[in-house]
């Protein structure tokens, strides 16, 4: 290997390093984005178990085992929010997810389900937004395909859920 090569070689690997730790974030944003993850309750739709009262935090953000089902709309799942490549969001980079949370919007396109409260998360500050990207990014990467595709109302879901009960609304005087 030549020295040219070898100083290619190493800038490259440098730059790479560099590059993933400004993507994971500093040790401050990943402690503050894991504190609004855990405040704007998160592992209530996207942990295994949560549902049913029994959190399976060995398998935290993995994606939710039970759906919901919306009257006229459809039935939806919790995704898996870790960074596995396969079956998560680690394709994903910070800026993606901080639209998806800001938009509503995947970065294939698709519309998050209306369970997922981003019209709330839409006011959440650039610091915050990409704090929570971050430590979202720092999550062991864990195998769960969790993401169902959205069931049509009119269709049977093939995968525990639960509905949505939307109360009455009396009639004004």
């Amino acid at each position: 290997m030549t020295r040219a090569t070898l100083a290619a070689a190493l800038a490259a690997a440098l730059s790479a390093s560099a590059a993933m730790a400004a993507e994971a974030g500093s040790d401050a944003e990943i402690a503050r984005g894991k504190y609004l993850v855990g405040i704007m309750d998160c592992s209530a739709c996207h942990t295994p178990g949560s549902f049913l009262g029994k959190p399976d935090f060995d398998r935290y953000l993995a994606g939710s085992d039970v759906g919901f089902a919306v009257p006229g709309l459809g039935y939806f799942w919790g995704a898996n929010l870790t960074p596995d490549e396969a079956t998560g969001i680690g394709s994903w980079s910070k800026d993606e997810i901080v639209t998806a949370l800001r938009t509503g919007v995947r970065p294939d396109g698709r519309q998050l389900a209306p369970a997922m409260p981003w019209i709330s998360y839409a006011s959440l500050t650039d610091e915050d937004a990409y704090a929570v990207a971050a430590f979202l990014k720092t999550l062991p990467p864990i195998r769960n395909d969790a993401e169902i595709a959205p069931v049509g109302w009119d269709e049977t879901p093939a995968a525990p859920y639960q509905p949505v009960v939307f109360p009455e609304v009396a009639a004004a005087p």
